[in-house]
Parts: structure tokens; sequence; C-alpha cells
């Protein structure tokens, strides 16, 4: 196999949704960072919406990315907790997936505490393949090639192979 065609892991972004700000969010931002051992970012509101309180630009959920080696290893441990099962519409056809985790106790080391609560998390993840820099580069910028790209049967192949994740088809 070429290894220029071997698909791998761009980034995983990991986000957690509070829809306030004030202690839940500080909670939130608590808790991605111990799982992580990263410092998340803030995510602020795009519009206000007065039904749920929610005013623009106001901070609602904190997020954060990871590359190369922790977003491998992260995804290991994310894809277990989630069950080891992915829908084939979570796919998208680019070959970019994402899942959720509903409890962030279900990661390893994490324990319920009454204060914080319990938080879920959405997890993305793009795939790419090598040489796909060249069309994002300021100079010397090309086009890829549509066999080069990496596509939603390409990723679901990829983490069945890699992850060990059973894909389902959807009914």
């Amino acid at each position: 196999m070429n290894v220029m065609l071997e698909p791998r892991v761009d980034k995983v972004t990991v986000h957690i949704g509070t829809g306030e700000s004030g202690q839940r969010l500080v909670n939130a931002e608590t808790i991605l960072g111990a799982i992580t051992n990263r410092v998340p970012v803030r995510s602020t509101a795009k519009k206000t919406l007065p039904g749920f309180g929610i005013k623009k630009s106001e901070p609602i959920g904190c997020r954060l990315t990871l590359r190369g080696e922790e977003a491998e290893e992260f995804l290991k441990v994310a894809l277990e907790v989630a069950g080891s099962a992915l829908r084939a519409g979570q796919f998208d056809d680019t070959g970019n997936f994402s899942f959720g985790v509903e409890e962030h106790t279900d990661f390893p080391g994490m324990k319920y505490d009454p204060d914080i609560g319990i938080f879920g998390m959405d997890v993305s993840v793009a795939l790419k393949r090598p040489g796909y820099r060249v069309a994002r580069r300021r100079v010397a910028r090309t086009k890829i090639a549509s066999k080069h790209r990496v596509t939603k049967g390409d990723a679901m192949e990829y983490v069945k192979n890699k992850y060990g994740v059973d894909v389902v088809e959807a009914a």
C-alpha cells in the first residue's frame, strides 16, 4: 500500500456546551482540562436568543483542539467511552466524523463530584492524507487530485481498522 494514500488524524476538536456563563462554564473548563491535560478556550454565542436567555458574545461553552500523538491517544480513549460503535450517518463526504460522549465520568480517572455535576461533550475528528497541505499553503498552491481526497468510505474503513470501531449502516 502506498503510504501517501493512508489517511491520518489531522485534528480532534472537543467541545462542551453549557448554554450559560458562570460557574457551570468554569466547571466545564476544569473537566475538559483534566481529561485532556490542555487549557480550553471559551466559545461565545454568535447571536442573541432571548428565549434561552443568551446574549450575543456571551461565553456559553469551551473547546480545544488536539493534534498529533495527543489526538490519537485521546481518540482511542474517547471511542472506547462512546461504546466503540459509530453510525454511518456520523461521517461526512470529506472524511470527517463526529460523536458524543454522554458523561465525562466515563473517562478513566474521572469521578462524580456533586459540586460540579455531569457534562457531556462533542468530539469532532478531521482526517487527511499526507500531502494535503499543497491545497492550503500560500506559495505554489495547487489542487488535490480527486483520488487523493479522503472519502466517507475511506474514513469508515480507517476507523474500523485502526481503532476497532463497528460502523453500523443506517437502517
